[in-house]
Formats: structure tokens, sequence, C-alpha cells
């Protein structure tokens, strides 16, 4: 490819509305175009590394079985209200009129639509398994769209959908699906990690999301560097402390807190460790009679560490609270504390209420708490002395780094993610819902298990340059540059000598299959570099009049510090060895 073949359209300062780092390289790299709120333009250069994403995409899923489909952007209600998603998704997704007042909806994902096509098409056992998967355009209306294509309405997700015949044939696709994920996210040439999530209402521990390492991430990944315990943090276990809980050395007292209302400042002012506060939190939870109409609530006292904060999934687990909690009315506090918050705890109750504690909690002995009394906390209160042991003991928190490993293999440490890529077992979650079943064996109906891998191809893009950038612009892996190879001849409109060279040299790389672009723009030096700089093109090759006259051109990996000398004649077999590399 020539440059003046191609469309380059960079720009020397990014528009004042883009936030993140992709966002800003990518509309100067002239990658992509704003549209509309979150909705934007793929130019030719921006549209080249997704053809590439998608291509590794197409490659491992065909190896791994998946057949490729392709269903449509617009889809009937009648579907979606089958499973009564039509209603549930709220206003993410857009709901359209045809011509006929029909109700349709744009896709956000495609569950409903290939859980029809398997109802209609899957009759027998003997066509299980079956995986169909697509690449298509979705929309889910933000409410916020921002960070570019990070968190835009339209985007580009590949989709799979698996169906089988038992929740054991479920967990081989499923094994099948994560291993061919593992191996698309090592040839996109990331930072990345496989870390289990959390599978919600849905139940079993089928989940796990891929997140690519970057320290702009918006998800904090849980992982042990001396094992292969990776979580994110919904999900990630805080184990019990080791030690049991120590004898109590001091008695309860009551002490005056003048305006101290959070555990830091309470334990700044008494000159106690934060790890010594207890935290509460004050749940409800409400109750219906035979006709849904309200009928009372249970009020719950959650019981934290000063320093750990609520883990709102784990907390959503636990019985009775597995149906919906909130966080408790000022006047549900006032009836059963007899105090406003910020000098709440477990001690002295005006009424009784659930008491969950958190196992670091249970733990404790001589801590620090609440009086449920304007301007007063209590010390040195203990379990079993000053107040019964707790109703519930229960993992609450989010863990924290130098926490002890799950698997007991060392301890844990954070880093920041991007959700790129969610695979994980559904069940009959939608086969029910739609009475999509299969004849068994034995000439029965069953209903089909299935399983949903999903990758944000678009999404893609944003989190590998949020990995992967400098001062400079973007820094691609080879496997889904734009190009793999610039070619920079100086004065290419100038010297035939140049110009031979640099066309010589283009067409070997093209002949063995390399992506190469070549700059026949005959642009100034500084000006050129910048360019391919800002791109992010991975190797870099300069041909000057000086050089070829020594024999020699200029050679330099985007990552490198400095360029090397390499022999004219050499540099294509060079240059092949460092694609290899």
């Amino acid at each position: 490819m020539k440059a003046t073949q191609f469309f380059i359209a960079t720009l020397k300062e990014a528009p004042a509305d883009a936030e993140v780092i992709s966002h800003k390289l990518m509309m100067r790299a002239g990658m992509i175009k704003r549209l509309g709120a979150g909705i934007y333009n793929y130019m030719p250069m921006g549209l080249r590394v997704i053809r590439k994403v998608e291509g590794i995409i197409r490659e491992e899923m065909n190896r791994a079985g998946a057949v490729e489909l392709l269903m449509p952007v617009v889809q009937p209600a009648e579907l979606w209200q089958e499973t009564g998603r039509f209603d549930k998704m709220g206003p993410e997704m857009m709901r359209v009129k045809d011509r006929h007042d029909r109700d349709f909806i744009i896709q956000p994902t495609s569950e409903e639509v290939v859980t029809d096509i398997a109802r209609q098409e899957l009759r027998s056992y003997k066509q299980l398994p079956k995986n169909f998967y697509h690449i298509q355009t979705k929309f889910r209306d933000e409410r916020r769209p921002r960070f570019g294509i990070m968190r835009g309405r339209e985007f580009t997700m590949k989709d799979a959908y698996s169906f089988d015949r038992s929740p054991e044939a479920a967990a081989k696709s499923y094994e099948t699906m994560f291993a061919a994920y593992k191996r698309i996210f090592d040839r996109f040439g990331l930072q990345y990690r496989a870390v289990a999530a959390d599978t919600g209402a849905i139940g079993g521990d089928l989940s796990h999301e891929f997140q690519v390492i970057a320290q702009t991430g918006e998800d904090a990944i849980i992982y042990c560097p001396t094992s292969d315990y990776a979580a994110n943090i919904e999900l990630a276990e805080a184990v019990a402390p080791a030690t049991p809980r120590a004898a109590p050395t001091a008695e309860m007292t009551r002490t005056l807190t003048p305006g101290k209302s959070t555990c830091a400042d309470v334990a700044a002012f008494l000159g106690l460790p934060l790890t010594k506060s207890l935290k509460s939190l004050v749940l409800a939870t409400d109750q219906l009679d035979e006709q849904g109409n309200p009928a009372g609530s249970t009020v719950w006292l959650l019981l934290l560490r000063g320093d750990h904060e609520m883990n709102e999934v784990k907390v959503g687990k636990i019985d009775g609270l597995k149906a919906g909690f909130r966080f408790a009315t000022l006047a549900e506090i006032d009836e059963h504390f007899g105090c406003k918050p910020g000098y709440l705890g477990p001690v002295g109750l005006k009424k009784p209420v659930k008491i969950i504690a958190d196992r670091t909690v249970a733990a404790m002995s001589d801590f620090c708490c609440g009086a449920n009394e304007a301007d007063y906390h209590l010390t040195g209160v203990n379990w079993g002395r000053d107040l019964p042991e707790p109703d519930l003991v229960a993992d609450l928190r989010n863990v924290v780094e130098g926490d002890p490993s799950p698997d007991g293999q060392g301890v844990l440490a954070i880093e920041r993610g991007i959700e790129v890529g969610h695979v994980f077992y559904l069940g009959t979650k939608y086969s029910k819902a739609m009475n999509a079943t299969f004849l068994d064996e034995t000439g029965k109906p069953a209903l089909m298990e299935m399983g949903c891998y999903g990758i944000g191809v678009t999404r893609i893009l944003g989190a590998a340059i949020e990995q992967g950038h400098d001062a400079r612009g973007i820094i691609w892996p080879d496997a889904i540059a734009p190009f793999t190879v610039a070619i920079c001849p100086i004065g290419y409109d100038r010297s035939a000598e140049v110009k031979a060279a640099a066309d010589a040299l283009h067409d070997e790389l093209l002949a063995a299959g390399v992506d190469v672009m070549l700059d026949d723009r005959g642009e100034r030096p500084g000006a050129m570099f910048a360019d391919w700089e800002l791109i992010g093109v991975p190797h870099r090759v300069v041909l000057s009049d000086r050089g070829l006259k020594e024999g020699q051109v200029e050679y330099q990996g985007r990552r490198d510090e400095a360029a090397t000398k390499v022999a004219a004649a050499e540099v294509a077999a060079f240059v092949k060895g460092r694609l290899k590399a």
C-alpha cells in the first residue's frame, strides 16, 4: 500500500471533548470521526485494525468448531417479550416502530434471536452440541456516552451461543470457548487476565471476564502473583482471619466524640488504629402480601471493619437479601437505633435488627463502634461479653491488597483492567422462557443448555491503546496494527535512488505477505515520522540518499529508543526476522 492511495488524516491536537487517552489518540490518528454522541465513523485507518481483530476472532472461533451466521440489527419485539426483557432492559435498549406500528428493537445482544433459531432448527440430540456466532453492530443507548469507543452507544461485538444436551456437555462447550478466547487474546498480543466473575442471578460458577491490563482501567482485578488465582472485585473472596479472636483486655467505655461521625475521624480523635473501628451499614428488605401490596420491612445491620468497603454483590447472595435490598430510611434508622447515622452500632439497640458481621469483624476484640447516641462512641467492645454473637458471619467486603489468597498460595495484589470479553454459562434461562427444546435419546423433549461468549471488537481498539501508548502516540501490537511496517523514504519525490530503493523494498515485503505502507507523500522527515509514531505502526524503515550511498538504511521498532543501522541489501530479511521474533 502507498500512502497517496490511502487516506491519512492526522491531527496535532485532540478535540476538546476527548477525555481518555485512547479517545484522544484515535481522533488524532484519524481512526474515528464523531458523528453524534457515542456514535463514530470508523475511518480507513481504524477500520483496518477492526478487520484484523475480526480476522483473528474468526479464525479461532472456526478452529473451535463454532459456526458463523449473521443476525439482524433490527429485531421484532415479540421475541424479547417472550423472555420479558422488552420491559426489563430499560432505556438502554432502543425501541422503534415500523410503518405498521409494530414494535422492534435495535439489538443490544442476540440471545432471543439465536434461541429462536435453535428451537426451530435443532430438534434432536444428534444435532448437539452446536455453537453459533456472529460479528455484528450493537446499540445500547447509554445515558452518558463517553470515553470515545470505550463507552459508546453503537459498537461491534462478537457474540457466540452454545447449545448442549446437558449441564455436563455445556461445561465442555464452555471450556472449549475459554481455551479459544485465550488463543484469541494471546494472538492479539495484549497483556490480559482471565478472571473469575460473578454469575449473578443465574448462579453456578462458570463465568470469566477477559480483562486487558491498563492503569486507566475501570475494573479492579484481584490476583495472586504466586499462583493462578484471579477474580474480579465482585467475586474475590475475603477469607476469614487465620488467628482466633483475642480475649478482651479493655472495659467497654462510653466516650464523647463531638462531631466525629466517620470511622476515620473517630479513630484519629481517639488515637486508635482504623482497624479497631466498626462501620455500621443499615439495610432494609420489603415484604409484600399475596396481592403484592407492602406488608412491612425487615431492618438489617451489616458490620464491617472501619477500613473496609461493602461488596454489594456478596451481600446480595445472603439469604434474606437475595430478593433485593435497599439502604434503610432515616425514619427506619431512628425507629431501631434511636439515633442518626454516624453514631450507630450494635450495642443497646432500640428495636431488634438482623446483625450480620463480616468475617474480619467476627474476629475482632476491644473494638470501637457507635453508641447509638449523638456525639458518642463506645470503645473496648467485645463479642459475647458486651453484645451477643452476630446472627450471621459472612464475607461482606471487597478484598484489599495484601489479603491472603483464597487458594492459600500467597497474598492478593490488585491491578486495573478493561473488560473486553466475557464467557458465561446461561443454563436454561432463555431456552425455558422460549421453550427451546430437543428430543433426547428416549424421544422426550428436554430444554437446551446454553452458554454465551462475547468479545467487544471495537472496544479492543480502545483497550489496546490504553495499554500501549507513549508521548508520541499509539503503540500497536504487530497482529492488530493498521500496518505492520512503514517505509519512510526521505526525498522520495526528489531522489531517483531513494524512490527506486523504497519501491523495491515495498514490493519485496508485500510479496512476502507483510502488511507494509510506503509513505510516498514527499513529506518532511519530522512530519512523516510523527504521523507514523502517532498512528502506532510497530516497525519503521527510513531510507535516505546519504544512507544509501553508505549502503545502509535505518530500522526502528516503535518501542525502541533509537534507530539501528542495517545494510540496505539485507533490510528486507532483517525486517522479516523482526516480524517473526
